[in-house]
């Protein structure tokens, strides 16, 4: 009971991390209708930004702020600089270009950083607080858990009590009609792009130190399973984004711990193709009413 017990607070944490990253690929598909395959190599180089200034100055704040702006630059570049150009009429399109940026980011960090692993510094104490003899979370994980939170409320806040909001969707589903009311659809997109940039550098300034450190491909396998995440909860839903990092989480932890960690990624899989099957737009997904 100990051991499950342990297993599942270590899965919230996970869970919170993948619930970050998923945001971020919801922000992006509510605001262009675009998978961006490159959020994980962006939040690669957001990071190294970050811990770069943070080693520099020795301090943890303005590494993170620096993930912040960085993020926020490198979405809008990456949206008026490419993904602008590109026809979005087929969506394999931006796929394609979202690789290519990978394969570009990638061996950018490499040429400047090399590819060995640096450590990351984690800013709290990372030995778990017992509470009756069995370990939980660490301060860092109640960080984690804290900074998750707040991007959750700031997101609903901005979605569902802002006028901004209101907009980055409409111009998200239907730009030519936004367009003769008055929105500026490419300044939404941008918007949208930057955000999402920015909690993706979030999320990857948060999970690096509890990984192996930095590193041109430390987001690989978050990215994966952040993305089965955001498939799970439904890619235009942030409740759902988070409900579906819980689930990988719990799920990563469950198997790695009971099965072992090569497992982990089978069982992510499974639970990927089940929701697929039974519900293909997500568990939060609006149910269309049928009109044939």
């Amino acid at each position: 009971m100990d051991r499950f017990i342990f297993l599942t607070f270590d899965g919230l944490s996970r869970g919170a991390v993948y619930a970050a990253f998923a945001l971020a690929l919801v922000l992006i598909w509510r605001a262009a209708r675009v998978v961006n395959f490159a959020q994980g190599a962006m939040a690669v180089v957001t990071a190294y930004a970050a811990y770069t200034i943070s080693d520099a100055v020795g301090s943890y704040l303005v590494g993170f702020l620096v993930a912040l702006v960085s993020g926020l630059a490198l979405g809008a570049l990456v949206e008026r600089g490419l993904m602008r150009f590109v026809g979005h009429a087929n969506p394999l399109n931006d796929v394609i270009v979202a690789l290519g940026l990978v394969l570009f980011l990638t061996a950018v960090v490499g040429m400047i950083f090399g590819g060995e692993y640096r450590a990351a510094n984690q800013p709290f104490d990372t030995s778990a607080i017992e509470v009756g003899g069995i370990p939980l979370m660490s301060r860092y994980d109640l960080f984690i858990w804290g900074t998750v939170a707040a991007i959750v409320v700031l997101l609903a806040l901005l979605f569902t009590r802002t006028a901004v909001g209101l907009r980055m969707r409409a111009a998200a589903f239907a730009p030519e009609v936004s367009r003769l009311l008055g929105v500026n659809v490419g300044r939404m997109l941008t918007l949208g792009w930057a955000l999402a940039a920015v909690v993706g550098a979030v999320a990857g300034v948060l999970i690096l130190p509890t990984e192996l450190g930095l590193h041109p491909h430390a987001m690989d396998i978050v990215f994966a399973s952040a993305f089965a995440a955001a498939i799970v909860g439904g890619l235009d839903s942030p409740v759902g984004a988070v409900v579906g990092g819980i689930i990988v989480g719990l799920i990563l932890s469950y198997v790695s711990g009971y099965l072992g960690a090569a497992l982990t990624p089978v069982a992510v899989l499974v639970v990927l193709l089940a929701v697929l099957l039974l519900r293909p737009g997500g568990i939060f997904s609006s149910v269309r009413a049928r009109t044939v």
